[in-house]
């Protein structure tokens, strides 16, 4: 599910993609049989290359196959889409929405 704009995050890569990072990163965690989440995916794929050169890194971290990271961050509901910055979860939207209610929070954290 990975672009070239879109990384694929898993349990394994993590702690190096996100928390080893630096800026903001937004994590749409998913799953395949999710229609809201295949709702949100063109939302999420815009903003990934619209706002790629002002510095936002997007990634997909699919549920089902990744439990550890799900867990940790207390994700029961999907979509859920995470916003870390330099490493630390500083937001979060659960459930489907407009790309503009994504993009309000790129922008409020960018």
């Amino acid at each position: 599910m990975a672009s070239d704009v879109i990384n694929d995050i898993t349990d394994q890569n993590f702690a190096d993609e996100i928390e080893g990072g630096d800026g903001l990163y937004m994590v749409d965690f998913w799953a395949e049989w999710c229609g809201p989440c295949r709702m949100i995916a063109p939302a999420v794929d815009e903003l990934a290359s619209e706002y790629q050169a002002k510095g936002l890194k997007v990634g997909k971290l699919n549920v089902d196959h990744n439990p550890a990271t799900s867990a940790r961050f207390g994700v029961r509901s999907i979509p859920a889409v995470l916003f870390f910055k330099d490493g630390e979860l500083i937001d979060q939207v659960v459930g489907a929405g407009p790309k503009a209610m994504y993009e309000n929070k790129v922008l409020e954290h960018l």
